[in-house]
């Protein structure tokens, strides 16, 4: 039986989300932007709940028959620490008894996002498909999960090409591969390894004023390459998504357009045509997983 401070509720509902179990899809669309929610939900033919607390925004309906939660996270991997244990908790707790349901049940994460591109071929507004995700956040080492040592190869490759200081441990974890070969399917995609930053400037190589750490952020990045992987783009949460989602038993994926392009310096502003197509591009290909 868990405390009341360990898996904390409101009115039978989980804390931060204010979401009841049943407000909820096993079939889950996670965005940064709670503005982006009803961009999502407006393709909806119904909605049956939409309940906000804080940054996140939730709205539940159907699209096409299927019944589609979309779900806003804010920025940065800590926020998803909240929003991955709390939708699992929905599911797999009974909050009356405060216990572990014996059966589990497994959720389908899509992240809908944007990115920065590293190479220049991808330009702004396409879309980057992540096939796993190196995190430069300390989320998952706070939690036991277990690794590939498929995945253990790529990231000791990844920490011995970038020459990462010791006081910075990357960790990685592979995408869903039933969910990207679905999501693949559009001829705008590209695909590759994303580069998970805990922060939008100095974590990104970005500099205003403060200087910099590790000089040749970027290039170390989009020079990496293992067998038959690279890494492709900067984004803020997909290692954490991956990883809590392995550790749980549920399938991840993520899928972002380009906004900005590092290596070219190119910026998108204007992304609502593209991010629309995205929006409408994971919709058709959820509705039938």
């Amino acid at each position: 039986m868990k405390k009341a401070s360990e898996l904390v509720l409101s009115d039978g509902k989980v804390y931060h989300l204010d979401l009841h179990p049943s407000q909820i899809s096993e079939t889950i669309i996670l965005v940064g932007d709670q503005f982006r929610v009803p961009k999502v939900s407006a393709f909806f033919e119904t909605i049956e709940h939409q309940v906000q607390k804080r940054e996140f925004l939730c709205h539940t309906g159907t699209y096409h028959g299927k019944r589609i939660s979309v779900v806003s996270t804010g920025i940065g991997t800590d926020n998803v620490d909240i929003v991955l244990n709390e939708l699992d908790a929905l599911f797999n707790f009974d909050f009356e008894k405060r216990q572990e349901k014996e059966q589990k049940t497994s959720l389908n994460f899509v992240r809908i996002g944007t990115c920065g591109a590293l190479h220049s071929e991808i330009t702004p507004g396409s879309f980057v498909l992540s096939t796993g995700s190196f995190g430069l956040d300390n989320v998952a080492h706070f939690y036991e999960i277990e690794n590939t040592q498929e995945e253990r190869d790529v990231l000791n490759a990844f920490i011995k090409h970038v020459g990462f200081p010791e006081t910075l441990i990357p960790y990685f974890t592979f995408a869903d591969a039933g969910l990207n070969s679905v999501l693949a399917n559009h001829p705008n995609v590209h695909q590759g390894l994303t580069v998970t930053a805990s922060g939008f400037y100095g974590p990104q190589g970005r500099r205003l004023r403060l200087p910099l750490k590790i000089a040749g952020l970027n290039d170390a990045f989009a020079s990496f390459q293992f067998q038959d992987y690279r890494t492709v783009n900067f984004e803020m949460e997909s290692s954490a998504i991956f990883a809590l989602s392995r550790g749980l038993n549920h399938k991840a994926a993520t899928i972002c357009v380009a906004l900005a392009n590092r290596a070219t310096g190119a910026f998108l502003e204007d992304y609502d045509g593209p991010m629309n197509d995205l929006i409408q591009h994971v919709l058709n290909c959820i509705a039938d997983v």
